[in-house]
């Protein structure tokens, strides 16, 4: 590609005083980590490739099923059952053929979060739990990697900065977890609202790249799309949160709900990063999308209850494993753990 084609492609923003030419080649060294290619990585990722950023980490571990569709708008129906993270690099190399795209079909752990972050300028949570989100800030802290973060709920949804020079950082806000994952899969979403969100992550690291300013560290904003009302929330820095961090390093933070079950054999069909975490005698976990793939590991020589955060995806578990695989041993555990969380509590205040 020539210069002259180079120029074409982006014009309409080198147009821009705050861009030009020394701007755009600076969105072309820039090097940007998404930890999550869902509702919010997927937007996010189409505006960063067509906006030239050089180089881009598309980390996601898991495939592609039909109840995406309606808000992760790189996939189509014909991707089901394909890895996220090979078919978003795809799709965004057929955007920008000249960037250079990564594939990382792999979790994030405190294993492989301090060497991403190092190699990366900057991070996009684009995840769906607490723990991840714990896990971005510590590492961003002990790499000293600012990250732009997200979360949705229904037609709800709000956005920050974290670790950005010399701003606050997650813990500031929230030092410990609120002990409750909210899946968009029990509460539902608005298709459209991870995709306004994840735009303004894009939005935001542009503007991070191209040092304009304007970028929302130190707030946090809130938005509604069914009313229409956004707030903006000064969030203040505080040094004895990012010091515990860099003293102790990452901390992953895990809820826990334990059950007195005896011999009784659970089934976990929620994904593993949901809280609370599940002790029993007897468990296996294989999440909703891994059922088909992993079926043969479960029991059929004694009953199994099958459990996730409310009673509605073990149902629908069930019939699965039941129609597809002629399993007649599975018990559904009604209202799930949030009702035996709720169950103990009251036996704890009663």
């Amino acid at each position: 590609m020539n210069s002259h084609e180079l120029n074409d492609r982006y014009s309409r923003q080198e147009r821009l005083p705050e861009v030009g030419i020394d701007g755009q080649k600076a969105l072309s060294g820039a090097r940007v980590l998404i930890v999550g290619m869902g509702g919010l990585g997927c937007p996010a990722a189409q505006y960063l490739a067509a906006a030239g950023v050089g180089s881009l980490g598309l980390m996601d571990h898991d495939t592609v099923n039909l109840s995406n569709l309606h808000r992760q708008i790189l996939f189509r129906e014909n991707d089901i059952g394909q890895p996220k993270a090979e078919l978003a690099k795809q799709a965004l190399q057929r955007i920008n053929s000249e960037i250079e795209i990564t594939a990382i079909p792999d979790w994030l752990t405190d294993e492989n979060a301090v060497e991403l972050f190092e190699s990366h300028d900057l991070v996009i949570d684009g995840s769906d739990n607490f723990r991840t989100k714990y896990l971005i800030n510590d590492a961003s802290i002990m790499t000293d990697t600012p990250w732009i973060y997200a979360s949705i709920y229904k037609f709800q949804g709000q956005i920050s900065v974290f670790n950005y020079q010399n701003g606050p950082s997650y813990r500031c806000l929230f030092p410990t977890t609120t002990n409750r994952n909210v899946s968009c899969e029990e509460v539902g979403v608005m298709g459209p609202l991870p995709g306004v969100l994840g735009t303004m992550q894009a939005s935001e690291s542009i503007k991070m790249i191209l040092n304009t300013g304007g970028v929302l560290s130190g707030k946090l904003k809130l938005i509604d799309l069914k009313t229409h009302k956004d707030q903006l929330i000064e969030i203040q820095r505080n040094d004895a949160e990012i010091k515990k961090v860099k003293h102790r390093g990452i901390k992953i933070e895990i809820f826990r709900c334990s059950l007195d079950s005896g011999n009784t054999f659970y089934l976990d069909v929620r994904d593993p990063f949901e809280e609370p975490q599940l002790d029993a005698m007897k468990v296996i976990n294989i999440p909703m999308s891994r059922l088909d793939e992993k079926q043969s590991d479960i029991p059929d020589d004694q009953p199994v209850h099958v459990i996730c955060q409310t009673g509605k995806r073990s149902r629908q578990a069930i019939e699965q494993l039941q129609t597809k695989y002629g399993f007649t041993n599975l018990v559904n555990v009604e209202g799930g753990i949030q009702a035996i969380m709720k169950k103990n509590k009251q036996e704890t205040h009663a």
